[in-house]
């Protein structure tokens, strides 16, 4: 069957789903309305948790709550009430939480936008639009939270950090919460009157239940569309945001010192500096520009390793890119792949230097950015958009070579551009978009990186329309990309782990070492219930043999069509014995563009919130035919034998001081092909309202008995290398974080890493595409495999003569990483950070035992030390 049949046939039955699918109008909802009052020259209040200014006195309270779980639109434990009013720049808001234990009250402390013990917060939807919200979060102990929201409530941007104020006090009623907030920080149009949602939320810590003002319905696709109407905001100004803050950094690092090498002395010193401004072009649009910006990330990545060839994602952890990053969102299929993944900019040079033996390189980790500039935002009339501009510098590796000191290029100055806008329609329940992405590198005449793609564009658009009150929706979105360059560059495209152009058995691929151009794409198609007790997705994904989007997005695979289809039921009515409860199914299977069926895979999983607030999951996955293009790294496609799994999980009640969750997963293939097992364990301690503690440890066995290898020619035939594999991989996460008041904090992370792969009983693939395994391989008998110095030679035709050879791959990767910081917001809006960080990363001797690696690789090595002291200071203009 070929992959044009399967899309045709798969596009019909949505088509017929469609058809017969009842659509109705959008069902009427009658929803509470707020009517605020400017003060019109009262005397403005205090802000001190306090609300004895006489302007209070002159505003009624707003209450009657609703329970919105554990049970829904039931009477809450306790009662809660607020007030709103406002004047030309700021918003002013008293919420009274009620409370007839006050000494039950949860006050616990934690850093900002982790709010934790009891809260309330409230949510201004000021576009209207039933899709975003601006959140503002506090708890009792006075900690703020503060969240930019999309997707009708589903997702949180908490790296929107505004400029706020508020003011906490316990009495004998309960506690109270006092805000005020800027215009300045908000984005709305211009209107002669607004109208914005309006939703106010407690959590009841003790009881795990939170109430709204505004009821939510259970199994609502969101709670953004059933906020209530903030009225009454008139004559608002225009509120021109400026803001200038110039931070400085001093960098202290020691490590250990290479004897003869100048560039390892054994420590260095570097002092920074930059601006970053963010100016408010309209009320509804921000441009946020940086200025030999500070890039670095405060807490490291975890540690990872894989073995299949691909690159890892992680998440982005800078600041300039995390903010505002849900409005470059361009998730197009499943996994990560996306239009545009931030760490592409600034990542490791892409090139290396090349020297004599005895030279000295500095080699540079990152590549430097010289500036960026982001416009962003969302319109009255529904526009949401967002257009990003970075510029990378030329980087050198600086050489030492006999005394002579020289340089090497090893990244070209490369321009990124990225543009997004979408609009809403259906009265803001429907939205079109589109985004497009231009890299260009500089890569001169005559360059040294004809291996680097000169141009990559990418675009797309993209779609979601709901209809029968947000119930049934149908979304989808069509990529395309075009990648320019050399025909070495464009050669080794077509040849990489993600298109793997090279393969023996494609027809419908081939490597063109004449090609200086290639253009793909790809996309998503899905139709669903949102809302109720069963929900359901079903859709197809599709990329296509030559896209391509690593230059500044992320693809992990192309060549590949997905059918897949879930189901999940959702009984969030409390019962005797458990407060909710979820039952789900799942399947998938998926195609390359040649029309092989690679795999098929049935997922069953459940959830269940006991009553006492524990927690127990289980999923189970059956494989029952699994074919992988890419295994083999240019060869024949690989079958693996059918695959089996189990996954367990358990977790105590996290509103207690300690609690813990323990995971078990075991999963075999057939014929013991391959398995794993893995344990994890984490655990989490609260001695007091201001220390908290969590360890989290992972052990995973995962042995197979066709690991890739490498490849071998003999007589002008390629051999693919597969062994045993014993790979055992532990790691230990530790984190403290100490709250000296909700301004002051300090935090600390600390994770060894080791992951150990010892190979045994070499063979050589026979037949990759057959079901049983000693049809598939054939294994090297003792006398056609030696090795010597850490070489395996192969005599493939048995004559005495070694034909090929390979380095013994048996590895022992150790790493250790860890960051203490201080983080103190000494005026609003402005900090000051204190970081130590240490780490360091080696290889040990794989036959040493997990213990003794930590022992050789960490505790026996002098640590790489990095002590850092950054100020930032935020002007408002």
């Amino acid at each position: 069957m070929t992959a044009a049949l399967i899309m045709r046939k798969f596009i019909a039955s949505s088509l017929l789903f469609l058809i017969f699918t009842v659509s109705a109008q959008e069902a009427f909802q009658d929803k509470r309305s707020y009517v605020t009052h400017a003060i019109n020259g009262l005397e403005v209040p205090e802000i001190d948790g306090r609300f004895n200014e006489p302007l209070w006195d002159k505003v009624a309270w707003e209450g009657n709550f609703v329970e919105a779980g554990p049970s829904e639109n039931t009477a809450p434990a306790q009662p809660t009430r607020f007030k709103l009013v406002y004047d030309d720049n700021f918003l002013y808001i008293a919420i009274q939480c009620l409370d007839s234990l006050p000494d039950k009250i949860v006050k616990r402390l934690s850093r900002r936008d982790n709010t934790q013990g009891d809260w309330v917060a409230i949510g201004f939807d000021s576009y209207f639009d039933k899709r975003t919200a601006f959140v503002f979060t506090v708890s009792a102990s006075g900690v703020k939270g503060d969240a930019f929201v999309t997707e009708n409530g589903n997702n949180d941007d908490q790296s929107w950090n505004p400029i706020w104020y508020v003011a906490t006090t316990i009495d004998t009623l309960g506690w109270n919460a006092e805000m005020k907030i800027p215009f300045s920080q908000l984005k709305f149009g211009k209107s002669v009157e607004q109208l914005w949602g309006l939703q106010v939320a407690r959590n009841l810590f003790r009881e795990q239940e939170m109430s709204v003002w505004d009821r939510i319905p259970q199994n609502s696709a969101g709670w953004i569309s059933e906020s209530g109407t903030l009225k009454g905001l008139k004559h608002l100004k225009a509120q021109h945001q400026l803001e200038i803050q110039p931070f400085v950094v001093a960098q202290y690092d020691t490590y250990a010192r290479e004897a003869g090498n100048p560039f390892k002395e054994g420590r260095e010193m570097n002092l920074n500096g930059g601006i970053d401004a963010k100016i408010g072009v309209t009320n509804d649009l921000t441009l946020d520009l940086t200025i030999n910006p500070d890039f670095g990330q405060v807490e490291a990545d975890p540690g990872a390793i894989a073995l299949d060839g691909f690159q890892i994602f992680f998440n982005e952890r800078r600041p300039f890119f995390v903010e505002n990053k849900n409005i470059f969102d361009f998730q197009f299929a499943n996994g990560a792949d996306n239009l545009f993944y931030s760490r592409q900019i600034g990542r490791s040079p892409q090139g290396s230097a090349s020297v004599a033996a005895g030279a000295y390189v500095d080699q540079p980790n990152n590549t430097t950015i010289l500036g960026a500039a982001r416009l962003s935002g969302k319109t009255k009339n529904g526009w949401s958009l967002g257009l990003l501009e970075t510029v990378t510098a030329d980087m050198f590796a600086k050489i030492i070579d006999n005394g002579e000191e020289s340089k090497q290029q090893v990244e070209p100055m490369t321009n990124y551009l990225v543009g997004r806008a979408q609009k809403d329609f259906n009265n803001r329940m429907s939205y079109v978009g589109a985004m497009i992405t231009a890299t260009h590198r500089d890569l001169g005449t005559g360059s040294n990186f004809q291996y680097l793609r000169e141009a990559a564009y990418s675009g797309g658009v993209d779609f979601k329309h709901n209809w029968q009150d947000r119930k049934y929706y149908l979304a989808g979105n069509f990529v395309v990309s075009n990648v320019q360059g050399s025909k070495e560059a464009i050669t080794a495209t077509q040849s990489d782990i993600t298109h793997l152009f090279n393969r023996l058995d494609a027809s419908h691929v081939a490597v063109d070492t004449s090609r200086t151009m290639l253009t793909g794409s790809g996309g998503k198609l899905e139709i669903g219930k949102a809302t109720g007790v069963w929900l359901y997705s079903g859709g197809f994904i599709w990329r296509s043999p030559e896209l391509e989007l690593n230059d500044v997005g992320f693809l992990r695979q192309a060549d590949e069509i997905r059918q897949y289809l879930d189901l999940k039921g959702q009984f969030l009515t409390p019962t005797d014995w458990y407060r909710g409860a979820s039952l789900g199914f799942g399947q998938f299977t998926t195609y390359d563009f040649e029309g092989n069926l690679n795999r098929l895979q049935f997922d069953l999983n459940g959830n269940v919130n006991f009553k006492n607030n524990w927690e127990a999951n289980i999923r189970m996955i059956h494989k029952p035919l699994i074919n992988i293009n890419t295994y083999l790294r240019g060869g024949p496609r690989w079958r693996f034998s059918e695959e089996n799994g189990i996954f367990l999980s358990a977790g105590s009640d996290r509103r207690k001081r300690y609690n813990v969750n323990v995971r078990i997963g075991k999963s075999q293939a057939k014929e013991d092909n391959f398995s794993f097992t893995s344990y994890s364990i984490s655990m989490g301690y609260q001695p007091t309202n201001a220390l908290r503690l969590s360890l989290e440890t992972s052990y995973r066995n995962a042995p197979s008995k066709t690991q890739y290898v490498t490849q071998g020619n003999f007589l002008n035939k390629n051999f693919y290398i597969l062994a045993a594999i014993d790979q055992v991989t532990w790691s230990t996460s530790l984190r403290v974080n100490y709250n000296i008041n909700p301004n002051l904090t300090l935090q600390y992370y600390g994770q060894p890493f080791i992951s150990r792969g010892v190979y045994d009983d070499f063979n050589y693939v026979k037949e990759a595409s057959v079901e049983k395994l000693d049809e598939r391989i054939q294994l090297y008998s003792d006398q056609q495999i030696s090795i010597s110095d850490g070489v395996f030679s192969i005599d493939q035709d048995e004559d005495g003569t070694a034909d090929f050879s390979f380095e013994n791959p048996d590895f022992s990767y150790v790493q250790y990483r860890s960051n203490l910081v201080v983080r103190w917001e000494y005026v609003a809006g402005s900090e000051l950070y204190f970081v130590w960080s240490q780490g360091i990363t080696g290889l040990d001797d794989p036959m040493s035992e997990l213990g003794q690696s930590l022992q050789h690789q960490i505790f026996d090595q002098q640590l790489n030390n990095t002590f850092l002291i950054k100020a930032t200071y935020r002007f408002i203009l």
